[in-house]
């Protein structure tokens, strides 16, 4: 079990504090839903654990494989429903994986990749559109 601690700093803003590490990160609402679009917003920051989550995921199953997956990139896109109520209706995923489209672990990385647990915990009504883009 893992704890977070929010503190709710005023104007919109959070402070959010990593149990075990202490590490911390600073929210905001977006600018389209009243704030000033400072720090990653609470729908953000679940289009980031998707992309973060499938990358530590396949790099767990790298390291163990011996496969260099340095350099990989992810770019993850939220597109917001325009009706109540106010959800991710989206995901885009585009994954750079710096190895060959005929790697004989590719199977093994992207089946890794779609199992992280984010990609489970998402809503079935979010729509998960991946592009994997092999060198």
């Amino acid at each position: 079990m893992v704890e977070i601690k929010i503190e709710y700093t005023g104007d919109l803003h959070c402070t959010a504090t990593h149990g075990p590490s202490g590490a911390t990160l600073e929210t905001d609402a977006p600018v389209d839903n009243n704030g000033r679009g400072e720090a990653f917003s609470p729908t953000d920051l679940t289009a980031t654990s998707l992309g973060v989550c499938m990358s530590t995921v396949m790099g767990i199953v790298a390291k163990r494989k011996g496969i260099a997956l340095e350099g990989m990139k992810v770019a993850v896109r939220k597109h917001m429903t325009t009706v109540t109520p106010r959800r991710i209706a989206k995901l885009e995923v585009d994954i750079d994986v710096p190895l060959p489209a005929d790697h004989p672990e590719r199977r093994l990385l992207e089946s890794t990749g779609l199992g992280c647990p984010v990609h489970h915990s998402l809503h079935p009504d979010i729509e998960v559109v991946i592009d994997w883009r092999w060198q």
